[in-house]
């Protein structure tokens, strides 16, 4: 299956296709009446679906549909599905990583930080808690850690539990999902609060922690509405917080290190580790603790008060902020349906956050539900052009690998290394640029009709002339041979090929899988012209591995075509 002229002409028309992942309108300002006013909390809703609809639902709330669970929502609804999800068990990422562990120590394989994407890929493709999976994952890109970082990258088992940590409390609560972020000794190395002193003549208090959970993780930068519209005073936004908010907040963080069973200055400063300090919230040292008053947000704390104290009352503080609803409702959306959620969506999802409707705040099972069961979510693909979002590169390898039961003859997912845009994907689990993520939530390429119409698009800023050429080798190469170390993990085309001589069929089941039924009609007769081009020999007793190979070929080639496409390129 080669094609390396399509392939040159898809790389350079590629890009100026991926502008349909935006929309009409402009995203930054609001278009409800009362943007102040909180949407009332919602109600209930349930939904049923085609199968066209079950698949597109599952390619946001999983990390892509297969038959078996397209049937299976098909013949249920929205509200059985999430309490079989809710209620699923978590599949641990540090238990994969202990067993490697194990088997290290009796001579085994060495683990590296590769073991972390290993995990991830294992257990993202086959694990059932799908939804958890997917949510840790949104989770993960919204509250930042990377292996890139030289202290984050040795600790594998460390990383693990992170994700494990978001993975915990996806379908818990929002303000304790925020204790977890602060307290794990991952994001103490990564964001440097860990082992971050008091304030004295000679020092201040670090506070790289202080600023980025405020300005990444809870309230951002500027004052919102209720639907995540900006608030404006003489038509410029308002900050949320000052340099002195920053500087008050990282005394809150001060005195915090490894966890273990005293406080000494050794334990605090890294030496009598506890075996399981990587995993285990950090603990606060009193000697190290701030005893200044620090102020921030409106909040006035004590110096008498006791590091624990303090870290509730901030959490709190941050928690009940009237931008963290409609904040995270907004990143939420982004990472799972639209770049461009209109204010009234923003809005409803934020009211959720604000009360599940029993009068509780932070609710992440009625978070999820808001989100994925948005009637602008639901709306029918096309219907409104702000349903778009650019699949990013970690997402399609997810969906095809998926779709086609893609899993190693030995067991391990060795997806090693697939940051490099030419030979990879740009993009590798847990291992991100920098805490702003792979990508900035308000990333705009620059000159473009996507800006002038006031509009973002997230994913485009790793996308780019040698990331599409990238892309689409790595794909045709993973379609054709697998992917992984010895290309070990191996898609199964059983029921594609035999659809081969079918090839309208064979496209309607292609179609389902990895474009939920919205392929275009000048697309499907493009990629049906290009496989029926493929002739099959008549079978014959002598044959039989040219008519093999024919049928293989046209499986390939469709799902190539179908990948390439911006049509499936664009989440809609």
């Amino acid at each position: 299956m080669t094609h390396p002229t399509l392939r040159r002409v898809l790389a350079i028309t590629l890009l100026s296709l991926l502008a349909a992942c935006g929309g009409g309108g402009d995203s930054k300002t609001s278009a409800a009446q009362n943007p102040d006013v909180p949407v009332a909390p919602p109600a209930k809703q349930t939904a049923t679906f085609t199968r066209q609809e079950a698949s597109r639902f599952l390619g946001r709330a999983t990390f892509g549909p297969d038959m078996a669970a397209i049937d299976a929502l098909t013949a249920s609804d929205s509200d059985a599905w999430f309490r079989a999800q809710f209620s699923m068990p978590q599949t641990l990422h540090r238990k994969y990583i202990d067993a490697m562990l194990a088997a290290q120590d009796a001579g085994g394989k060495k683990v590296s930080f590769t073991g972390v994407y290993e995990t991830f890929w294992q257990q993202g493709i086959r694990g059932e808690d799908q939804l958890r999976q997917r949510m840790a994952f949104a989770l993960s890109e919204i509250f930042v850690i990377s292996m890139q970082n030289d202290s984050v990258r040795p600790q594998v088992r460390g990383v693990a539990s992170y994700y494990d940590m978001l993975g915990q409390h996806a379908f818990g609560n929002f303000r304790d999902l925020l204790e977890g972020v602060a307290l794990h000794p991952m994001m103490g190395l990564y964001l440097s609060h860990l082992r971050n002193q008091k304030e004295s003549a000679t020092r201040t208090a670090d506070e790289n922690f202080a600023r980025e959970v405020m300005q990444l993780f809870t309230i951002g930068l500027y004052q919102l509405n209720a639907d995540g519209s900006l608030k404006l005073s003489g038509g410029k936004p308002i900050d949320t917080y000052t340099h002195d908010d920053v500087a008050g907040l990282a005394r809150v963080f001060t005195g915090w290190s490894w966890a273990g069973p005293d406080q000494s200055a050794t334990r605090f400063s890294g030496g009598t580790a506890d075996p399981d300090r990587d995993w285990k919230p950090m603990q606060n040292y009193a000697a190290y603790h701030s005893s200044g008053d620090k102020r921030f947000l409106g909040q006035s704390i004590s110096g008498a008060s006791s590091g624990q104290d303090d870290l509730k009352l901030a959490l709190d503080t941050l928690f009940n902020h009237p931008n963290a609803g409609p904040f995270f409702a907004r990143q939420l959306i982004q990472r799972l349906v639209s770049s461009n959620p209109s204010p009234a969506y923003v809005g409803r999802v934020a009211a959720a956050f604000a009360n599940n409707g029993s009068g509780v705040r932070g609710d992440m099972q009625a978070v999820i539900r808001a989100v994925l069961l948005d009637p602008e979510a639901l709306a029918p693909s096309g219907s409104t052009l702000r349903t778009g979002k650019l699949r990013e590169p970690l997402l399609r390898l997810a969906g095809w690998m998926r779709a086609f039961d893609a899993k190693p003859a030995g067991g391990r997912y060795s997806l090693y290394f697939l940051d490099d845009p030419l030979n990879g994907l740009a993009q590798s689990p847990l291992n991100p640029p920098s805490v702003f993520s792979f990508f900035r939530p308000a990333y705009t390429p620059p000159n473009s009709a996507l800006a002038s119409a006031g509009l973002v698009a997230p994913e485009l800023q790793i996308t780019a002339e040698p990331s599409v050429t990238g892309y689409l080798n790595f794909m045709q190469d993973a379609i054709n041979s697998g992917v992984g170390e010895s290309r070990e993990v191996k898609p199964d085309y059983t029921r594609e090929l035999a659809l081969a001589s079918d090839t309208g069929a064979l496209l309607d089941r292609i179609d389902l899988l990895l474009m939920h039924g919205s392929m275009p009609a000048r697309l499907r007769g493009q990629i049906l012209t290009a496989v029926n081009g493929i002739n099959i020999p008549t079978a014959t007793a002598s044959n039989a591995t040219q008519v093999a190979a024919a049928k293989a070929n046209r499986v390939k080639l469709a799902i190539f075509l179908t990948m390439a496409s911006p049509a499936y390129l664009v989440q809609k």
